[in-house]
């Protein structure tokens, strides 16, 4: 007797249809599985045996040999697990074969039966609807997450619930598709004194989506500056979101009871993390970091102590928006538009800038310090700022303006980038001409203060860019303190 399951394998954040066969003959006992599966598939062996023994399901007598087709991909995970058992169910005769095609099924199963989650839900109901199944049959703690692929999802919680619905006896109750959840209360720009160009910097960062870099003392309030600017993006449209939560999805992050992300997302690895935590990879591959901050912010705090290997691998997202992990078995691309925003020291000692202390860094420990950041990486961050050290009238004075309303006119400014960019008019190009030549400015220089200036100009709500808003966007190029 031959039966057959469908399931998806994912490659990256492609969801790829695999089809479970299993085949049943008289013969002694045994179960293969067979299909380029790795060992946690093979494993499965086990999982499913005593599944469906818990299930209260008979466990056929003769050999067992299930095939994931197509056998040239390789198969990663216990997502396969609850098809193999129906499967070989649907070929003992104990489930209807025609009903179980029909659908797309996924999920783990436990020793005793239960179907546990598994991450990618998300991707594969989008494949399962791309192959024009009406269904998939996955845990039911992830039952949201895949309606919201616009397929229906059959809840289960016990392989039981499984076999009974197959055979007409139980009919699960429908999952709509849930909205995401509300965004929690994050830190305030109000609660930041004085800085006001550092204020100003994350404004046109965020009304931009332009990358940051803050320099200064430690204490100066870098770190909090990087973590408020979240708080300035407006909420994610339609398609980003679903892009956000494909990603999140294959990572296995996403809220149980909120599965859809609506806001943009916040990464804050530490620095002690390697090049494929950053930019993805691994045995699997998986998304890194700076996938997981697509549409969002990648914070790297203490920028120069990250590993170079993990950020010069950041240089080609910041550019494409996307990264590719190439393996022997094929390359599996993932998005990653985000915003950099990084701090540091201006020196190892973190005196320098400190009118208040003396450096006591040699030269050659700068040096050292510099060439932890090449000046290609430099190059990619838009704006740069020294935070000084707050003056005490400033630290006493009361809550400046709130996030809330720069998040307002962030959003403006969104809107009106949109619809077109504002073009500069002759002095705004006479100076950025000069800027050119005697800064000097690369090609790649040029470009992004352009886009800065045309930022600046639409938060002013200006109908093109004017000399004062390039002079403003030139201002804030990498600052002597950084380049020596």
């Amino acid at each position: 007797m031959l039966a057959r399951a469908v399931t998806h394998a994912l490659v990256g954040l492609e969801a790829r249809r695999v089809e479970v066969e299993a085949h049943l003959q008289g013969a002694l006992p045994a179960f293969t599985i067979v299909g380029l599966a790795d060992r946690a598939c093979q494993e499965a062996k086990e999982r499913v045996r005593s599944g469906v023994r818990s299930a209260e399901c008979e466990w056929p007598e003769g050999r067992i040999t299930v095939n994931l087709a197509p056998a040239a991909l390789r198969k990663e995970g216990s997502g396969f697990d609850l098809a193999i058992a129906l499967a070989v169910l649907a070929a003992s005769g104990q489930v209807p074969r025609a009903e179980l095609e029909r659908h797309a099924v996924h999920g783990e199963l436990a020793l005793d039966g239960r179907v546990r989650p598994v991450a990618g839900v998300f991707a594969v109901a989008e494949g399962a609807k791309r192959a024009r199944l009406p269904r998939i049959i996955c845990a039911a703690q992830t039952a949201p997450e895949a309606a919201l692929a616009g397929i229906e999802p059959v809840p289960v919680w016990h392989l039981a619930e499984a076999v009974a619905y197959l055979r007409g006896e139980l009919e699960p109750e429908p999952i709509p598709p849930r909205n995401g959840v509300a965004p929690a209360v994050g830190p305030d720009l109000a609660d930041v004194h004085g800085q006001e160009r550092a204020r100003r910097a994350l404004e046109i960062a965020a009304a931009g989506r332009h990358n940051l870099l803050l320099g200064g003392p430690p204490g100066t309030g870098k770190t909090m500056l990087a973590r408020r600017l979240p708080g300035l993006l407006p909420e994610l449209d339609e398609s980003a979101s679903l892009e956000v939560t494909r990603i999140h999805s294959v990572a296995g992050i996403l809220h149980v009871e909120h599965p859809l992300v609506t806001i943009p997302p916040f990464r804050a690895p530490h620095h002690t993390a390697s090049a494929a935590a950053i930019v993805g990879g691994g045995r699997g591959p998986r998304p890194g970091e700076a996938s997981l901050a697509h549409h969002g912010v990648l914070l790297l705090d203490e920028l120069p102590e990250f590993v170079r290997p993990a950020l010069e691998a950041l240089r080609q997202p910041l550019e494409d928006g996307v990264i590719s992990v190439a393996r022997a078995e094929g390359t599996a691309l993932y998005p990653a538009s985000f915003q950099l925003v990084g701090t540091m020291n201006l020196c190892p000692c973190g005196a320098r800038g400190d009118p208040a202390v003396a450096c006591t860094c040699s030269a050659q420990r700068l040096t050292a310090y510099g060439n932890k950041l090449s000046r290609a990486l430099l190059d990619r961050f838009d704006l740069v700022v020294v935070v000084p050290r707050p003056r005490a009238v400033e630290l006493a004075a009361g809550r400046g303006e709130g996030s809330a309303a720069v998040r307002k006119r962030v959003a403006a400014a969104r809107a009106l980038l949109k619809k077109h960019v504002p073009p500069r008019d002759e002095k705004a190009d006479a100076l950025l001409t000069r800027a050119v030549e005697q800064l000097p400015l690369s090609g790649r220089g040029r470009a992004r203060v352009a886009r800065v200036a045309a930022t600046i100009a639409a938060l002013a709500g200006a109908g093109d860019v004017q000399s004062a808003h390039v002079a403003e966007a030139l201002s804030y190029r990498v600052p002597k303190e950084l380049k020596s």
